[in-house]
Formats: C-alpha cells, structure tokens, sequence
C-alpha cells in the first residue's frame, strides 16, 4: 500500500465530492419520481404521455450515454445563447459536478418514478375510507394517511435506487469531474499500480453502500414498529 500513501489526501477529496453528487442526486431524483409518478397517476393526458416519454427515455438509454449528451447538449446550447450577445464568445459550459449530478437525479428518478407510482397504488382503499370518515380533508389525508404508507411501501426499492445512484457517480468521471475514479486513474499514471487504485475506490464505494444498507434496514424497522406492536 506504499503506492497508495501520496494519494491519500485526494482519495478524501474525491470521496467528498462523490457525496456531494450523491446528496444533490437523491433529491433531484425524489423530486423527478414523485413528479413522474404523480404525471402517471393523474387523468391529464399530457402530463401521462410526458411521465411515459420520460421512463421510456430515461431507463431505456444507457447512463453514460445520458450524462455525455446532456453534459456537452448543455454546454452546446448554453454557447449559442450567449454568442446571441456576444460573438466573440467560444465555448460555455456548465460544471461537470452540476452535469453529472442532474444526469444521474433524471436516470434514477424514471425508476423512481415507478416504484412511487407501485406504491401509491399500494396503499390500502379502506385507510383512505377510514380517513374521509373521520373528517379529513383531501391534502390531510394525502399527508397523513398516503404519504407515509407509501413510504412505507416504496422504501425496499427505494433503497436499491440509493445503490444505484452512488455507484453511477463513478460514471462522471468521463467529463472530467475530480472523484475517487478519476483521482486512480491519475494516480495509476503516476504510480503503475492498477490493481492497488482500484481497490481503494472499490473500498471507498463499498463502504458508502454499506452505510446506505444499513440506513434503510433501520428505516424499514422503524417504518414497521406499529406493525409488529400489532403482533
């Protein structure tokens, strides 16, 4: 691990930043599913076909591909606007953190999208019978009632989102971005030592994903206490 020891500082800063995306990506990809999936649910046929555009489009491009073509789409169409002013301007971009954290939040939000749709439709009729029945209005029960019994039902695949996404920002580091993957390919450069490099940032992942595992096990127990109190 002597090829490792100069690396280390940046091995931290690389992890920093994939947190960075992780964090921003999951609630953009919170945002994006329960859009989507109140798109699918709804009656207004537009708001229907573009949730359906969207899953489509989203779950059935490949994920590097998504972040190549939104992070030079953007920086293409943000060029021509500006050259509208000024002519004399040549390239704009936007941040390839900033890139690669909405291409992640809209890949994993079309997944999202219908685990939230499936849990939505899992909550119990007779929970919002019950609700009505004792005087709530429309948003109480949405909030009270729907709300958390969907959570409830949607947290198992939620939590496979939340590995997904962790491990698809290692993705970003093909436009550029300075995370644990490209901080081995610099270091493999320098020192020789694939394998050694690799296996840091493997470390480096598994341990965020364990942290993600072992968050949503506790958050299954606690969204599950009144069912086993019931017991």
């Amino acid at each position: 691990m002597d090829a490792v020891s100069g690396w280390w500082d940046d091995y931290f800063w690389g992890s920093v930043i994939v947190l960075q995306v992780f964090i921003f990506s999951l609630i953009l990809m919170i945002i994006f599913g329960l859009l989507g999936a109140a798109a699918k649910l709804s009656n207004n046929f537009i708001a229907n076909k573009i949730a359906n555009g969207y899953t489509v489009v989203f779950r059935g491009t490949p994920e590097i591909l998504v972040i190549l073509l939104l992070y030079f789409g953007s920086a293409i169409s943000i060029t021509a606007i500006a050259q509208i002013f000024n002519p004399e301007i040549k390239f704009l971009d936007i941040p390839p953190v900033w890139a690669g954290t909405i291409a992640i939040g809209l890949i994993v939000g079309s997944y999202a999208t219908e685990t939230f749709r499936g849990a939505f439709q899992g909550v119990q009729p007779g929970s919002v019978e019950a609700a009505r029945a004792l005087g709530m209005s429309n948003l109480q029960t949405f909030i009270y009632i729907r709300t958390p019994e969907m959570w409830r039902l949607a947290l198992p695949p939620f939590g496979n989102h939340m590995l997904s996404l962790i491990k698809d920002t290692a993705l970003i580091s093909i436009i550029g971005l300075n995370e644990t993957l490209f901080v081995a390919k610099q270091a493999i450069s320098t020192t020789g030592k694939p394998f050694t490099m690799y296996i840091v940032v493997g470390g480096i992942y598994l341990a965020f994903s364990s942290v993600i595992t072992l968050s949503v096990m506790a958050l299954e127990r606690y969204g599950s206490r009144h069912m086993r109190d019931a017991r």
